[in-house]
């Protein structure tokens, strides 16, 4: 009787965090998926000394450089011109043949290759490298139109689409959790006024917008985000503004505003908390969401410039000879896993939040 009365304590005392936190492990499928995508995500990060034409380490007359690791440092040069090595070629030095030579003359210089010893950005001006060769030892998932090798684009292009896709959400977040929230909680002509603000906004073309942007500006990461960021944050203010309508009726709001405490007390420390749960389960399918746009807006011609890694662009150059069936199937396959681990996160998540389950009145 006793042990059954200590866990029941135990469960009581156990914060609501923690017990969606604990529900989110017992998802099993959401769980790893959420290990795998965060795993590979961090790892992206330190592609360049794992996939790369440049030696991460150069030991040239007893001094060290660092070439692929500075590719890691963004705004670092990484640019090492061949004479520095003894190379009599013209432009960037080519550590592969600079790694054989030194090796054949048993010379006291050395360096250390990534695994794979192929970039992102190497075309036809590289011997190792022809147009649409297939898949070989040497490029796992063959070449592109262009000679660039697609599985080195292929791990490139997932950093982007991820890094793309988080930073849109976020500051979707910021911008439609504080508009939405100022609405529900202010409400009013504020609340009237920026509905039918919000109202003309939505209905601007997005796509034409993108286009007429693209065809005067040179598309870049930061262009896309901004104008993405134009209208992506709008349905958050719909979620936000009835949560916040919802939350304020409430007692422990009416207490806070007859204790005397401030807008910013009440709004940031007692109904944002309380509010959040629906916009935290849409997350995961936010980043569905922006992976999805780049991909479209690269396969359409408007998405980042080449020679940037792009699944999009890959799969739009495969599509126009389908027997490159590796051009086709690769940029499709990375998306298709991609897209599929952060569902199931999304669907723990969902679970882990349902108020049915774990709410603060149980």
């Amino acid at each position: 009787m006793a042990e059954n009365q200590q866990n029941l304590n135990n469960e009581i005392s156990v914060s609501i965090y923690k017990k969606r936190w604990m529900k989110f492990k017992s998802m099993k499928r959401g769980y790893y998926s959420f290990i795998i995508i965060v795993s590979l995500y961090l790892l992206s990060f330190f592609f360049p000394v794992l996939i790369n034409s440049k030696a991460i380490v150069v030991s040239y007359n007893n001094e060290l450089y660092f070439p692929a690791v500075l590719d890691i440092i963004p705004g670092v040069s990484s640019y090492y011109p061949g004479e520095r090595f003894g190379q009599n070629i013209p432009g960037e030095a080519d550590y592969r043949k600079l790694n054989k030579a030194w090796q054949e003359e048993n010379s006291d210089n050395w360096l250390l290759m990534p695994l794979y010893q192929s970039d992102p950005y190497e075309d036809i001006t590289s011997e190792n490298n022809k147009m649409y060769e297939s898949p070989s030892a040497n490029h796992w998932l063959g070449t592109d139109n262009t000679g660039r090798d697609v599985f080195a684009r292929l791990c490139y292009a997932f950093n982007i689409s991820i890094s793309f896709a988080l930073l849109l959400t976020v500051i979707n977040y910021i911008i439609g959790i504080s508009i939405g929230g100022a609405m529900g909680y202010f409400g009013g002509k504020f609340d009237l006024i920026l509905q039918r603000i919000i109202e003309v906004w939505a209905n601007l073309p997005m796509l034409f917008v993108i286009i007429i942007l693209s065809s005067i500006l040179r598309p870049s990461f930061t262009l896309l985000v901004a104008i993405y960021t134009l209208i992506n944050w709008i349905f958050l203010t719909y979620y936000m503004r009835a949560e916040f309508y919802r939350e304020k009726a409430k007692d422990y709001v009416a207490a806070s505003i007859s204790m005397g405490q401030s807008n910013r007390t009440i709004i940031f420390r007692h109904i944002l908390p309380n509010s959040l749960v629906p916009v935290i389960t849409y997350f995961p399918f936010s980043i569905v969401a922006g992976i999805a746009a780049l991909v479209s807006l690269d396969f359409l011609g408007f998405g980042l410039p080449p020679p940037t890694p792009s699944w999009g662009q890959m799969l739009e150059i495969g599509l126009q000879d389908i027997n490159k069936w590796w051009m086709v199937f690769s940029p499709i396959t990375a998306q298709f896993m991609t897209l599929l681990l952060i569902v199931f996160v999304g669907e723990a998540i969902r679970e882990a939040f349902d108020p049915k389950v774990y709410s603060r009145l149980r």
